[in-house]
């Protein structure tokens, strides 16, 4: 396997997917398995929460991330469940107006250390409210609490925000994260509110498909906003990379992105021209190598926490 340079995604300027197939049916409480939720209980308005964020707030936000020092690859392994697969879907208005995939953005967080930011995706589902970014992008773990006034920027570009905000009404990740700091759960999902315009997320941008049980070694491409070591922080970059078993229930890619990539998607089958593809897992840490992340490998625990987010929306 070889390192591919963090590079600018440029992609086309029109996309086709249309199909919605392989969708979980959303299902009611309580949730499936060990999944932490939070109501935001928002003291201001949702209005309030956009004006927050201003530009000189967006710039100090600090990245959110994890170095484990060096961790050995695990031994073989193989998935333990049925594989599965939500499908992309194009934006409702099929149009594209940047050079590089506008379901992909970065997401801002108040933290109780001040402003926070990471990378994140919209993912198909029915309502067409779901955002997904790694764990400890939306809660601090063991002893901690969850973050707030969380949103999600599409697309941002240099200071340019073409598809608007969106504010999280509610965060779900795994509680094996949230009370244990368990990298193998470093996943969560937020459900957002609807944009300035009355679309949803994924109305808006489109949104990524979603797989899990696909086995530890495919070819992924990872996108994301890296922010350290000369990175700018407002630019989308990408790696391409096979993918190989991490230590415990996570999976190692050759990436040289840098801080700021937490969250970002791991995509199967990512399409230049549609700017879309199989979220199969998220950046999560480092583990003492430059050119290396691990994120949590994508099983059953991904689709509950996807079906119960879903049910929230």
């Amino acid at each position: 396997m070889h390192a591919s340079l963090s590079r600018l995604i440029v992609t086309g300027v029109t996309i086709g997917l249309t199909a919605t197939v392989g969708i979980p049916a959303a299902q009611a409480s309580p949730p499936p398995g060990n999944i932490s939720i939070d109501a935001l209980a928002n003291s201001r308005s949702l209005d309030d929460i956009e004006r927050y964020w201003t530009p000189e707030r967006m710039a100090e936000a600090v990245d959110l991330d994890i170095e484990t020092g060096e961790r050995p690859a695990g031994g073989p392994r193989r998935p333990d469940g049925v594989s599965g697969s939500v499908e992309p879907v194009a934006a409702r208005n099929g149009i594209r107006s940047v050079d590089q995939s506008q379901a992909v953005g970065k997401v801002y967080m108040t933290t109780p250390s001040g402003p926070a930011a990471c990378s994140a995706s919209a993912v198909n589902s029915p309502t067409g409210r779901l955002v997904i970014t790694a764990g400890h992008c939306v809660h601090g773990g063991a002893g901690q609490d969850w973050y707030t006034d969380f949103i999600f920027v599409p697309a941002l570009r240099q200071g340019d925000e073409p598809y608007g905000r969106f504010v999280a009404s509610t965060l779900t990740t795994r509680s094996a994260w949230a009370e244990r700091s368990d990298l193998d759960q470093d996943i969560a999902i937020a459900v957002m509110s609807d944009g300035a315009s009355g679309d949803t997320v994924v109305d808006t941008v489109g949104g990524m498909g979603l797989r899990w049980n696909w086995g530890y070694q495919v070819d992924v491409t990872i996108l994301g906003y890296p922010a350290a070591d000369g990175f700018p922080g407002d630019v989308q970059y990408y790696c391409q990379s096979g993918t190989w078993q991490a230590e415990g229930e996570q999976v190692r890619a050759w990436c040289d992105m840098t801080g700021g990539s937490s969250g970002g998607p791991w995509l199967q089958e990512y399409d230049d021209d549609s700017g879309l593809g199989y979220v199969n897992s998220v950046v999560s840490h480092g583990h003492g190598h430059p050119g290396q992340f691990d994120g949590p490998y994508f099983d059953g625990d991904v689709a509950d926490l996807y079906t119960y987010a879903e049910s929230l929306a």
